[in-house]
């Protein structure tokens, strides 16, 4: 539509004006209405948009950095098998963000009031990361895949910025360490369920767990047409 087009379009020019003051001003008021000021947008708009200011301009980086990355593997999708392809990607997504940027916008939202939305950005990023990859899982698979890989993302955030290495070769090297945790814990947990005895006492939490299915958007909301 074209009023989401002027819109976009609008949030875009935001936060292209913010970029180089983050640097010096973090995700803060200073950098939004230096922004407002420099992408010419009208400051009632800016604030439609932005609503918190900083945070919501944080917020607005990291899920760029994800639609861009998205929008590669689409293109250039990684090869290899299921733990190659999520490192790649996941270095993918680190190739595309800025380091300061990324810095400023962790300890914005490590204070209490915007850790939720810290927690929420690193899901969406997993979540992206998963779909980009083809994840056709609908159970409970859907939500333990990206919850483990909330984790093992966050933790190779924080490597990273800190990692002076070249070519984040230590990033690297880090990342493939908990991807192999990740993956012995996987051949444990398959070991257990093969097992007969442990088949019989998880024979109930499994049953429950299989009516958990993956959220399912609604198609039924104003602006939306159903497929």
């Amino acid at each position: 539509m074209a009023g989401e087009n002027v819109a976009e379009t609008a949030a875009e020019r935001v936060l292209d004006a913010a970029l180089p003051h983050v640097a010096f001003d973090g995700w803060s008021e200073t950098t939004f209405r230096a922004a407002i000021t420099e992408s010419g947008v009208a400051g009632a708009l800016a604030h439609a948009l932005f609503p918190r200011g900083g945070i919501d301009l944080a917020l607005a980086y990291h899920r760029r950095g994800d639609r861009t990355m998205a929008g590669i593997l689409a293109q250039n999708p990684p090869e290899g098998g299921i733990r190659d392809r999520i490192a790649a990607t996941v270095m993918a997504r680190l190739s595309l963000a800025d380091r300061e940027a990324v810095r400023r916008g962790t300890a914005l939202m490590a204070l209490p009031a915007h850790a939720g939305d810290g927690a929420a950005a690193i899901w969406g990023t997993a979540d992206a990361i998963w779909t980009a990859l083809g994840d056709a899982s609908d159970d409970v698979n859907w939500y333990s895949r990206r919850a483990t890989l909330s984790a093992v993302y966050a933790a190779t955030v924080l490597f990273w910025l800190g990692d002076d290495s070249e070519d984040a070769l230590a990033t690297r090297d880090f990342l493939n360490r908990r991807l192999d945790d990740v993956m012995r814990i996987e051949k444990a947990k398959a070991a257990i369920r093969d097992n007969p005895l442990a088949k019989r006492l998880l024979a109930v939490p499994l049953k429950l767990m299989s009516h958990v299915k993956a959220p399912v958007p609604a198609d039924d909301l104003p602006g939306r047409t159903s497929r």
